[in-house]
């Protein structure tokens, strides 16, 4: 069984940020994924970043990753990168099991950092399992990891900011986007998205959901309704749309299967996502020596994963004995852009959620 200093479970923005921070501390670090690339949703993401400018503001995801794995280019002697591996067990001993390539072996960490990120909620109605219709994150990997349109006619489920960058992808790779709709009175992304959208043709249709996809094989048309204020479909105002997509982008949910089944303390908190571990302000979990940052701890943009990532990473170090030059500097001054990007209306819902954890955000 090999040992190293640390783990890092998850090599998207968080994941990436945090082995970094443990690198420069002189830790080994073993960074695992179960993708074949490293990035996480980076990887995917061809829009330019909002945000900071000291967490790449105004770059693409894609070369926002090509930089962060730039960085870890120097530690190449202590770090040992496994892709395309799944832990499959997280035990108390700081244990891991994992597979990679058909193949069962163990992993003994002294502390494990945990940037798991989240999976894409689904959405329950009538032929949801008919060939056509997708996840939007899906819907990206299609068109911007390997240049294939899912469909020609798409109806955009959620006005996230997901949604929202999905649909203006669409109209770039000459898809038709028929119509966008929102549950919700508001449309919840921000509104720069939605008025570029708009303004290039499709319709916004807010209280308004799916209620069944038709098709024999694959979907040819959808039929969706208005909602009231319970969120109830209104019987009358049925409407059938042609289309032969439908791209479902109605929120993440994080990640926290490896931190139950080691047994750190959960929490259901609904303005982070769903379930999410209860950490401290080091970010540390109720297990000790056990750590989890980025969107496994509550669904933000990537500039905040990072941050939170660099954070954890630090702090990590330190509690294994390892000395961090200006540590307190720099995870203060990561704390005020952490707070920086969670400043706006838009983030009002995870000051709450971490409100609710106890934590300061």
């Amino acid at each position: 069984m090999r040992s190293k200093d640390a783990v890092v479970i998850g090599a998207g923005p968080a994941g990436l940020r945090a082995a970094k921070s443990l690198l420069e501390a002189g830790a080994s670090v073993c960074l695992i994924d179960r993708n074949r690339k490293l990035g996480g949703q980076l990887i995917k993401q061809t829009h330019m970043f909002f945000g900071s400018e000291k967490q790449y503001a105004s770059k693409r995801g894609i070369d926002i990753l090509e930089i962060l794995v730039d960085e870890l280019r120097p530690f190449g002697d202590r770090l040992e990168v496994l892709n395309e591996t799944s832990v499959v067990g997280l035990y108390r001993d700081k244990v891991l099991a994992c597979v990679r390539h058909d193949r069962y072996f163990k992993i003994k960490a002294r502390t494990i950092i945990v940037a798991t990120g989240a999976s894409e909620k689904s959405l329950p109605f009538e032929n949801n399992d008919l060939p056509g219709v997708y996840a939007a994150g899906a819907v990206q990997t299609l068109m911007n990891e390997y240049g294939v349109k899912p469909g020609d006619r798409v109806l955009m489920v959620g006005s996230g900011n997901i949604g929202l960058i999905v649909s203006y992808q669409l109209l770039q790779a000459g898809v038709k986007v028929v119509a966008l709709v929102e549950a919700a009175r508001e449309i919840s992304g921000y509104l720069v998205h939605a008025s570029k959208i708009k303004r290039l043709g499709i319709d916004i249709m807010t209280q308004t959901s799916i209620k069944k996809a038709i098709g024999k094989e694959a979907v040819e048309s959808v039929e969706i309704w208005s909602l009231n204020d319970l969120w109830e479909g209104v019987p009358g105002t049925e409407k059938t749309l042609a289309v032969d997509t439908v791209c479902i982008s109605v929120g993440l949910a994080p990640l926290t299967e490896l931190l139950m089944q080691i047994g750190a303390d959960v929490k259901y908190v609904r303005e982070l996502g769903g379930n999410v571990p209860v950490i401290d302000y080091r970010y540390q979990t109720s297990v000790p020596g056990l750590y989890a940052c980025g969107d496994v701890c509550g669904i933000e943009e990537a500039s905040s994963a990072m941050v939170e990532g660099s954070i954890t990473g630090i702090n990590a170090a330190i509690d294994m004995g390892y000395t961090f030059p200006d540590s307190r500097r720099k995870i203060k001054d990561l704390r005020d852009e952490l707070k920086f990007l969670r400043s706006g209306p838009h983030a009002g819902k995870i000051r709450t959620g971490y409100a609710k954890l106890g934590v300061l955000s």
